[in-house]
């Protein structure tokens, strides 16, 4: 087989495939992209800046070593996720299949993600240090740490992307990474209540960082010759599943439809999966027992939601009313964890023919799985607000298990939503014209989280009854009970808005 050179192949595609688009075109989305981020950082460069560098430092060790293992632990698992090597469409449609060399091919792609992996460890590092080093070090430290991090970004890269060409290790690497991204969690949740100094004190001086960042370098370049050097050996299947991804992502954010990135997660979750058959519940109702199954099965999105429930730790000193909406942010998403089925239900009610149900019926049992979630979440994370002193004394646990109804309605509301309609008018604005159909799209579910307001506004204001409690307690359950009567019917199977 005699290998073609690459450039040529690629210019052809290139320019088949931008031959409809007017002359400039490219060059007009570059220059509005260029102008957008310019006006967004002159109006916002003194918030962006505090961000990054705060007047003074505000975190102490344990939540400077935390920030680190989340925000590089993140950085990792989104490599692995998406990638890292990817190929747009017409590249893994011809080039991949093609006699071309694969090291030329993949190069582009190891180059883009390697940019965008240093600038973000820079970005991580430069801002771990605005909030945790003291004032009075010079410009040299901070330089060789950005320089650092810039490297840690790197080399995950290059982690990343022997792990796609590789075998298990990347798996088992995976999970050491998440425990080590929610361990970093859990560290900025305990740091939040300790009372440490605001800074770290002790802090490496030019003589220890150079040396370090000079090895660190050399060793990272090298491997990052390996890695071109064995680009080739990327297996065909791996480059094509990112490249799925990829596309799919660029689809959502083209379209504004984002259950094309849900449905594409969910699918891929499951085909990975070895399933076993189980017999359902038998004194349960049978959808019930459905969603019971489903969320046995996913026990380590148990695991994170138990986890998740301690974040809202994180905002003890934000202003009440965020800590408030973030507690029912928080609800939504425990109740999703068990929606899945209503999604599959909703956009093909064949199962519910079959059982011989109604969607009044259907929707009534997939409300309770949901509605257990949101109430057990919401109770240990109130309780744990009022444990550590963000919360006045009273019965917050209370209030958490009579939010369960909301939850329920609002997860079962968001999963019985279909595609963006497209259709709707769009509205004119000074900013210019706003499609409706996903602004639509994207409250609804949210929306029904206005039947928590009484428990938004006792957390805002810290102080908690029995009464507010009972009054939360009967919105929630009549505002659920309304909406399964108004959005369903004994007449009709399908579940969809």
């Amino acid at each position: 087989m005699t290998v073609v050179p690459l450039a040529p192949v690629r210019r052809w595609i290139s320019r088949t495939q931008s031959a409809h688009r007017e002359r400039g075109a490219t060059l007009g989305s570059l220059y509005v992209g260029v102008l957008t981020i310019a006006i967004i950082g002159g109006m916002f460069h003194r918030q962006v800046g505090e961000i990054f560098w705060p007047p003074t430092p505000d975190a102490s060790a344990l939540a400077a070593a935390s920030l680190v293992a989340v925000i590089y632990g993140l950085l990792y698992l989104a490599l692995r996720r998406f990638g890292p090597l990817a190929l747009s469409r017409p590249a893994a449609s011809w080039l991949l299949p093609a006699p071309v060399s694969r090291r030329r091919l993949l190069l582009p792609s190891l180059r883009i993600t390697a940019i965008v992996a240093t600038v973000i460890g820079a970005v991580a590092a430069l801002a771990i240090a605005g909030h945790a080093a003291p004032r009075s070090e010079a410009g040299d430290e901070v330089a060789l740490l950005v320089t650092g991090g810039a490297l840690i970004g790197l080399a995950l890269l290059l982690i990343a992307t022997a792990a796609q060409a590789g075998g298990r290790w990347g798996l088992v690497l995976d999970r050491v990474v998440g425990v080590v991204f929610a361990a970093g969690l859990a560290g900025l949740v305990v740091s939040t209540t300790l009372d440490e100094p605001a800074s770290v004190d002790r802090w490496p001086t030019v003589a220890v960082l150079g040396p370090a960042v000079g090895v660190a370098a050399v060793v990272v370049l090298a491997v990052l010759a390996l890695v071109i050097r064995s680009l080739a050996a990327t297996p065909s299947d791996r480059i094509l599943d990112a490249s799925r991804t990829a596309g799919t992502l660029f689809d959502t954010a083209f379209g504004i439809e984002p259950s094309f990135l849900t449905d594409m997660i969910e699918r891929r979750y499951w085909a990975r999966r070895r399933l076993r058959s189980t017999r359902l519940f038998p004194r349960l109702p049978v959808l019930v027992a459905q969603d019971v199954l489903l969320t046995l099965r996913r026990r380590s999105r148990l695991l994170w939601l138990l986890l998740g429930a301690s974040l809202p730790v994180l905002l003890g000193s934000a202003p009440g009313w965020v800590l408030g909406a973030a507690v029912l942010v928080g609800l939504l998403i425990a109740g999703m964890t068990a929606t899945g089925n209503v999604k599959t239900d909703a956009g093909n009610p064949v199962l519910l023919r079959l059982l011989g149900l109604s969607s009044r019926q259907a929707v009534l049992q997939r409300l309770w799985v949901p509605g257990v979630l949101a109430s057990l979440w919401a109770a240990f994370a109130l309780t744990l607000l009022d444990v550590v002193g963000d919360l006045s004394a009273g019965p917050w646990w209370a209030l958490g298990l009579v939010l369960g109804p909301v939850g329920a309605a609002a997860a079962v509301h968001r999963a019985r939503v279909g595609f963006v309609r497209n259709e709707l008018l769009p509205l004119d604005t000074p900013m210019g014209t706003l499609s409706t159909g996903p602004l639509v799209n994207a409250v609804m579910g949210p929306d029904m989280l206005l039947l928590g307001i009484p428990a938004w506004i006792a957390i805002a204001q810290g102080h908690l009854d029995w009464s507010t409690v009972l009054i939360q307690a009967v919105i929630g359950g009549a505002g659920a009970r309304f909406y399964l009567s108004g959005t369903t019917g004994d007449d009709r199977t399908e579940l969809s808005h």
